[in-house]
């Protein structure tokens, strides 16, 4: 038993916790050895009452001891739909230690976006990216870390804490290796269910113990029976005790409280009293002692279990209708019978009242003891005083949550409210339900569609299917109009592709542009409408589409964002289809004001979404315009990461810059780009397109560096292989895996892909050889046995290279050519591959060229000036051919 406690209420928590406690005090040793030490995670389970607080209070007790930085928090059965609740605890009192300027220094850049969801810092006009805001929280432990090191943080009642929270935790708990901070967790095992219990078995995953917290036994029982009301208790009196209370240590200091009050004689002959003491200290029995204080006691009581966390005199008086002097006498009575404490200074948090429940179980029970209809009026009347205040929308909407709905339009325009702070703040979630709350009230007939329309918008990034729902609702009814309803048509489309329902999205874009009358919201919708087709192309519309495209593009100047839209959706069309690169560039660069972005067409707008812009950089960089597309790919990167888009958009724009290297030949910095893409994609999910063009680059990548080994490695473990995405993917998905499969010696199944990814080309109508080199891989390797089909195949390539017209094209149209030839023939086409190449940005193509010529013409300086090319890209297959042949004598004969 753990010996030297200090009060009855510690002591029984802590009997029997010798392993946890040493395995703590462990923890916390090897966190101080020295800033470099790991840090770690410890998760305690067990029931209510079982010890868990006690536990963690203990633990706090150790580390400040051996003079760590202890950072606390607890979650709340009644506030788990507050965001970042438990976060902010945690964090705001280390941050609101420093002077503004400290904290903004110390923050840096993830100041203005973790910021507001600390509640230190004033949240933008702009919605906050979940993800990014989940980074910036993980990224402000992190510097702080440093700054408090030893620190140990400690999460009591995790079971209760918000979703915003745990999503926060599971990826903190994930980067522990990497930071020296311990991190101790209790938790219930149930009383969690949905996405919160799957987000709090991932923080089980990362932690180094997962402990189940025990009953007493009967002889620790007896042992705090006896410390507690005298030795001279006898064992059966000790051993009811403990059939009583189940060895629930909480249930046992409250029953032998309950044996001092009553001046119970501990002896066998007054054991049968025990069961009727331990129901008075526990549900209705509880309840029955709070009700024998008094209206006055029960009412303040009640409000301080509406009102959950921030339990000040003051609040709860207002709310119990009591003076000042009745709400002190209510707090006596109330502390004397063990339903409230006064809050310990050494641990209240910022935003803790000055009362806390002794603990949660009686917290919980006095809740559930407040009549239905009484709860739900103090409810509301809890939401006015919140607001009155000043806490805030966001702050009421809690209470309003449990309002009973009753057409008050001052509620819907409180809970709309609400959502645009959480949304600002980054937690959509907890803006669903605010509208959805608004929507039962229900709003006035003039913005119920309105309401919908929001709570579509607040959905589009976290449930497509949802999204769709509320926009078609919003869409069918009157109230929406104008550029409004033009957004909500444009949302919808984009939730119904994310939702794998294109011919419903592009159906919804006719529609509504042929109820409008020409003009840029019409324009704006036709534009979209060409989007989703040349992103998702189908076998039958694509050509019809194309033409169509053409002939609207060709009436566009540039005058709005609608035809530069336009524009990039033709330069971006001629490009799949390997027209002239230069017509590309010339309607790229129309779509573009003094050579860059219009406003309103930034990365971060949302009016038109990522793609046309991703379009549009991607044409640059298949058209050998480098320059534009790097800093078109460069400077989305530095807006999302300045604005905090730790999501989807970032592993975009790490993918696109990794895009840029490859094209440049700077392969191990592609490489760096399209890993850093890939883990940010692990967190958004597999299967999306976006996660497509990540894989398909990296392989692609991977094999140009020639490690094939790995590139399998990465196809395998991250699904790169059929079925493949009906979205366009550059470079053609079907290429680059059937790339892979030759390389590893999968002749046949490489040759079927080859012949697949022909087929999908000529029903789409893309043939440009760069972005979709099939045509050449599938000569090569019908070189030996069906040399008249590739040589057609060579021929075919040269002749689209040449009406495509880049360097890079034609270069290896070339080089094409010269593998399937001899001799002089041979010599010569190398020869003007590599003077093709040479003005090629690509330099991993250019060595490549250069190595295959100095091998025909037998050169070793000009094998030597591909192998210093080779080395410079990070190619090492290439390098390692170079030096094979140079081995071989290359040059000596």
């Amino acid at each position: 038993m753990t010996e030297a406690r200090p009060g009855a209420g510690a002591s029984a928590s802590l009997w029997e916790r010798d392993a946890e406690l040493a395995t703590i005090e462990e923890a916390i040793d090897a966190l101080r050895q020295d800033r470099t030490s790991r840090g770690g995670l410890l998760v305690f389970k067990g029931e209510a009452g079982i010890g868990k607080t006690a536990l963690l209070a203990e633990a706090r007790r150790l580390a400040e001891q051996r003079g760590c930085t202890v950072w606390s928090a607890r979650g709340g059965e009644t506030v788990t739909s507050v965001p970042f609740n438990v976060v902010r605890q945690l964090m705001q009192p280390a941050l609101l230690s420093l002077m503004p300027d400290e904290a903004r220094e110390y923050l840096g850049d993830w100041y203005d976006i973790a910021g507001p969801a600390l509640g230190v810092a004033a949240p933008g006009d702009r919605l906050a990216d979940p993800q990014g805001v989940c980074d910036g929280l993980i990224a402000a432990v992190s510097r702080l870390a440093r700054r408090d090191w030893p620190l140990v943080l400690l999460i009591d009642d995790a079971h209760w804490a918000d979703r915003e929270t745990l999503h926060w935790l599971a990826a903190f708990a994930e980067r522990l290796d990497e930071l020296s901070v311990l991190v101790v967790v209790a938790r219930r095992p149930a009383d969690v269910t949905g996405e919160r219990a799957d987000l709090l078995d991932e923080v089980a995953a990362s932690a180094r113990l997962t402990a189940p917290l025990s009953a007493l036994t009967p002889e620790a029982t007896a042992g705090l029976t006896r410390d507690t009301v005298g030795e001279h208790a006898d064992a059966p009196f000790c051993r009811e005790v403990w059939a009583v209370t189940g060895g629930n240590p909480y249930e046992t200091v409250e029953l032998l409280a309950k044996v001092q009050d009553s001046q119970l004689e501990p002896v066998e002959p007054s054991a049968a009293e025990l069961r009727a003491l331990n129901h008075s200290a526990r549900g209705r029995g509880l309840v029955a002692r709070l009700e024998g204080l008094g209206l006055d006691a029960t009412r303040f009581a009640w409000a301080a279990a509406i009102l959950g966390t921030g339990i000040t005199v003051e609040l709860v008086a207002t709310l119990a209708t009591l003076s000042p002097d009745e709400a002190v006498h209510c707090v006596r009575l109330l502390g004397a019978a063990r339903i409230l404490t006064e809050t310990d200074p050494a641990t209240r948090q910022v935003g803790d009242g000055d009362l806390e429940f002794v603990h949660p179980l009686i917290a919980t029970a006095v809740y559930n003891s407040i009549p239905p209809t009484m709860r739900t009026a103090m409810h509301g009347v809890a939401a006015a005083i919140v607001t009155a205040s000043g806490f805030g929308a966001a702050a009421a909407s809690r209470h309003l949550l449990q309002v009973q709905p009753d057409g008050d339009p001052e509620v819907v325009e409180q809970m709309r409210a609400a959502a645009r702070e959480h949304l600002v703040i980054g937690a959509p979630d907890a803006a669903r339900r605010c509208l959805e709350r608004a929507l039962l009230e229900p709003p006035e007939p003039d913005i119920h569609a309105e309401v919908l329309y929001e709570l579509g918008c607040a959905t589009l990034l976290t449930s497509p299917a949802i999204t769709i729902e509320y926009l078609q609702s919003a869409l069918a009814m009157p109230g929406l109009g104008g550029d409004t309803r033009v957004d909500a048509v444009v949302r919808l489309s984009q939730a119904l592709v994310h939702n794998g329902q294109l011919e419903d999205a592009v159906r919804t874009i006719d529609e509504e542009a042929a109820r409008l009358g020409p003009g840029p919201a019409q324009l704006r919708l036709r534009a979209m409408h060409y989007m989703w087709e040349g992103l998702h192309p189908g076998e039958d519309h694509l050509p019809e589409c194309s033409e169509e495209l053409a002939v609207l593009a060709a009436t566009c100047t540039g005058r709005n964002n609608s035809e530069r839209a336009l524009l990039i959706l033709r330069g971006f069309d001629l490009l799949t289809r390997g027209d002239n690169a230069e017509e590309v560039v010339e309607y790229c660069d129309r779509a573009l004001v003094g050579g860059r972005l219009a406003p309103g067409f930034g990365w971060t707008d949302t009016e038109w979404g990522i793609e046309p812009l991703l379009m549009l950089a991607t044409a640059y960089a298949y058209a050998d315009r480098l320059d534009r597309a790097e800093s078109l790919y460069t400077e989305a990167l530095r807006a999302y990461e300045s604005a905090g888009w730790s999501g989807g958009h970032l592993a975009l724009a790490h993918a696109y810059v990794g895009l840029g290297h490859r094209r440049r030949g700077r392969l191990r910095d592609a490489e760096a780009s399209l890993r850093a893409s890939l883990r940010i994609a692990e967190r958004v999910g597999r299967r999306l397109p976006l996660y497509w063009t990540v894989t398909c680059n990296l392989v692609e990548t991977l094999l140009a560096r020639g490690h094939v080994d790995e590139a399998w490695e990465i196809a395998e473990g991250y699904g790169f292989a059929p079925p493949y995405p009906s979205t366009i993917v550059l470079p053609d998905p079907r290429s680059i895996r059937a790339r892979l499969l030759l390389a590893t010696g999968r002749r046949e199944e490489g040759i079927n892909e080859l012949e697949g990814a022909e087929k999908a080309a000529v029903a789409s109508g893309h043939h440009n050889t760069v972005v979709a080199p099939w045509s050449s891989d599938l000569a090569r390797a019908l070189a030996s046995e069906d040399p008249r089909r590739a040589a057609e195949l060579s021929a075919a390539v040269r002749r689209q290279a040449e009406r495509f017209g880049t360097d890079t094209a034609i270069g290896e149209a070339l080089r094409l050519a010269a593998a399937l030839e001899t001799g002089q023939r041979a010599t010569s086409l190398h020869a003007q591959a590599v003077s093709c190449l040479s003005a090629s940005p690509c330099a991993y193509e250019h060595a490549a060229a250069r190595i295959d010529y100095a091998i025909a013409i037998r050169s070793a300086a000009e094998l030597h000036k591909g192998l210093t090319l080779a080395t410079a890209c990070g190619a090492d297959g290439l390098v390692a051919r170079a030096r094979r042949a140079l081995d071989d004598g290359v040059g000596l004969g």
